[in-house]
């Protein structure tokens, strides 16, 4: 008999496709905005569907891993994770296949196959359309704040225009937190000029809320999250994440008001 008619080595080949899609699960939720542990129960949930116990869960800023025990064989594997984002659509959809799997009766191709369904098929909002919808919650925040309505348009439009370029310098590949810096100064200085030029009476207000697309709201929520779950290591990775983008965020605002004399 051959090492690969060997029971013990196909068992151990089946538990190494087991983690791996699990992981690949678990992978895509992270990168969509999902907290850890969430991201642990859908990796779990998969697992149990196989059959096999979860010994152990490791989430680390860009890394998974995993290890999984059936009768007398145990394995830990590990996936590489992306870059962080936000997308409740395809967190939500990889959710309920996780869901669906730990029912049993999804092989590993099937899962495989839904994951990457998933992620070509789950719908996304175009650049253009989201740029629109951010720079008007930044101008709506910046009337909480208080900017006049002179500043109401040079607001969405700074704000319009940093998100839209945003965008496709993250796609690009471009230091996440060199794109914040440029945006702040960009869009604050933007924001400036046009509240200038209507003459509004809160400059320095306006000049604030066109950067407020670079508040990263859910990396903070999923930080408190993951501490108090009982995750300090990833909890404190996110945020020291967080505290980089605002520190890059106000080195750009600083910037775009020397530039406007605003801080005469």
């Amino acid at each position: 008999m051959g090492t690969g008619d060997d029971p013990v080595v196909v068992r151990h080949r089946e538990l190494e496709r087991y983690a791996t899609v699990a992981l690949k699960a678990g992978r895509i939720m992270m990168e969509s905005g999902a907290s850890v542990s969430v991201v642990h129960r859908g990796i779990t949930m998969i697992a149990r569907g196989f059959g096999v116990e979860t010994i152990g869960l490791r989430s680390g800023y860009t890394s998974i891993a995993m290890t999984v025990h059936a009768a007398d064989q145990t394995i830990t594997r590990m996936l590489q994770v992306g870059r962080l984002g936000v997308n409740h659509r395809l967190d939500l959809a990889v959710r309920e296949l996780c869901a669906r799997a730990e029912k049993g009766g999804m092989t590993v191709e099937a899962i495989e196959s839904e994951l990457a369904r998933l992620v070509r098929e789950t719908p996304r909002h175009s650049p253009w359309f989201t740029a629109i919808a951010v720079g008007l919650a930044c101008t709506s925040f910046g009337r909480l704040l208080g900017i006049d309505w002179l500043a109401f348009g040079p607001v969405w439009i700074a704000g319009a225009i940093g998100q839209y370029i945003r965008h496709h310098l993250l796609h690009r590949g471009v230091n996440i937190f060199i794109v914040a810096g440029a945006i702040a100064f960009l869009s604050a200085t933007l924001g400036g000029l046009g509240a200038m030029a209507v003459q509004s009476g809160t400059v320095q207000l306006a000049m604030m809320a066109s950067i407020l697309l670079l508040v990263p709201g859910v990396p903070s929520t999923n930080a408190q999250t993951d501490i108090m779950d009982g995750y300090p290591t990833m909890g404190s990775a996110r945020a020291v994440w967080v505290l980089m983008i605002m520190l890059f965020a106000a080195t750009g605002i600083w910037f775009a008001e020397e530039l406007l004399g605003m801080r005469g």
